[in-house]
């Protein structure tokens, strides 16, 4: 699949379940919607595409970074200097989400593209899994050997806290 085929996939979808949760009689009061994280690797080029707060991660010569940026009324009000991070993380909708696959007629991906390296690994996951854990514990699950191994200790570690959501974790090593 192409980046252009999953875009357009992804904006299909979000046209079908934005049309059935608005014209659905017991739902229309309610913001619905899902969101999205996928790794598509096409030649030599890898692009990470999402809509809503899952995140990917990047563990690349020992170092994590988060290559995706949530789509949150947090990540919005401190992206556009309304507020500092302590100060939006104080707000009450601070978890609201900005973007979701069928929350609204109009749905804006993101898309970052890059060169992967021999040894990169990715891992796609929901706010379930990184709210529970630290960057390091993160960045210690990713080095171990193997993806099962590294999903087996991060989903392990993040059940251990108070696990206030549901978690998702992909591992993919290069």
């Amino acid at each position: 699949m192409e980046l252009k085929q999953l875009r357009q996939c992804l904006h299909r979808l979000n046209r079908r379940l934005h049309q059935e949760l608005t014209v659905t009689p017991q739902r229309r009061d309610t913001t619905m919607g899902s969101t999205v994280m996928a790794l598509l690797m096409q030649d030599n080029r890898l692009a990470c595409v999402w809509a809503g707060d899952s995140r990917c991660y990047l563990w690349r010569d020992n170092r994590l970074y988060q290559l995706s940026r949530d789509h949150s009324l947090l990540e919005h009000l401190v992206a556009q200097q309304h507020m500092s991070l302590e100060q939006a993380c104080q707000h009450p909708s601070a978890q609201a989400l900005t973007q979701a696959i069928g929350a609204k007629a109009q749905l804006e991906l993101d898309v970052l593209e890059l060169s992967p390296r021999p040894g990169d690994v990715f891992l796609l996951c929901s706010d379930g899994l990184y709210q529970e854990l630290s960057n390091e514990a993160v960045g210690q699950a990713l080095s171990l050997a193997t993806p099962q191994a590294a999903v087996k200790q991060l989903v392990e570690s993040a059940l251990r806290g108070p696990a206030h959501d549901n978690l998702t974790a992909v591992v993919v090593r290069l």
